[in-house]
């Protein structure tokens, strides 16, 4: 899918519900720094300064839009930034555009860094010749996990599941508390419809199998090292083609070619959201009739 079109998955209550909590927490009280701009009209060049993938135009428009400032774009989402580069314009009242200033800043910023991690990632698998999907993980920052999923979508890979209610991802502590692998496969069949999937973290071989006896519609292989990754997929393939297999667990862009494989159809690495450095955006005010550039001399 365009980039461009997925900001139509973002409902514009969810944005506007996300500005204000987020504007809230940066001023909860007395904004000081309003007396020494004023209202008066402004206007603020948006520039990138570091290179990557522009993700999160959503958040950005909807901080704004709480604030009764206007956003023009010059580049489309998904654009591979290419520093230093104008991004987009700024106008409102002056106090207001510099009340959301930092807070639209830290949200692109972070949206754009999973972009750019996860497009890197889709990029290395394509390169080995692997055609499964990256894929992201919940390890995500808590209240920030909606623009980082949707960082993961722009970036090229699949968000996997949003929260607990998306999938029944039985894991190792839900396997010793149900008393085995069947035994908690068989408890999630009794709750789950034709709408929702059954994926069973394993760690060898025989938990593998077990779980696809069970009728676990996915196998999470954790943790395993490549050379017993694939050999452990093709045995479970072989005798339950339809299951799909998920490999994670110490998976980084430098070792990610060695978890491609014809049995393997997802890799997910955390490294995407936990550790995805965030892009460097500022945005500089310039004066009427005069040409905005990224580091404007003051003398």
């Amino acid at each position: 899918m365009d980039a461009e079109g997925l900001e139509l998955l973002l409902p514009p209550t969810t944005l506007a519900a996300l500005a204000d909590s987020w504007l809230q927490e940066d001023c909860p009280g007395l904004n000081f720094a309003a007396l020494v701009t004023g209202a008066g009209p402004a206007q603020a060049a948006l520039w990138a300064k570091s290179p990557g993938v522009l993700a999160g135009r959503p958040f950005f428009d909807a901080i704004f839009a709480r604030l009764s400032c206007q956003v023009s774009w010059l580049l489309p989402e998904g654009s591979k930034l290419v520093p230093v580069v104008k991004v987009a314009e700024v106008r409102g009242p002056a106090h207001r555009l510099l009340l959301g200033e930092r807070v639209a800043l830290n949200t692109l910023a972070r949206c754009s860094g999973v972009a750019s991690a996860a497009a890197s990632a889709v990029e290395v698998a394509r390169a080995a010749g692997w055609a499964g999907r990256v894929a992201g993980t919940r390890k995500t920052t808590p209240g920030f996990r909606l623009v980082e999923k949707y960082g993961l979508l722009v970036g090229g890979a699949a968000s996997h599941r949003y929260d607990l209610g998306g999938l029944v991802m039985v894991k190792d502590n839900h396997v010793v508390a149900a008393g085995g692998v069947a035994k908690a496969v068989q408890a999630a069949r009794q709750v789950t419809d034709f709408t929702l999937k059954i994926e069973v973290e394993c760690s060898c071989l025989q938990e593998a199998m077990q779980a696809a006896e069970a009728g676990a519609d996915l196998l999470l292989l954790d943790n395993f090292k490549p050379e017993e990754l694939h050999p452990t997929a093709a045995a479970v393939k072989a005798q339950f083609p339809s299951v799909t297999v998920e490999a994670s667990g110490g998976v980084t862009l430098s070792n990610l070619p060695q978890f491609c494989g014809p049995q393997i159809d997802v890799i997910s690495l955390g490294m995407l959201t936990q550790a995805a450095p965030a892009l460097d955006f500022s945005l500089k005010l310039f004066a009427e009739g005069t040409t905005p550039v990224p580091y404007p001399c003051r003398s």
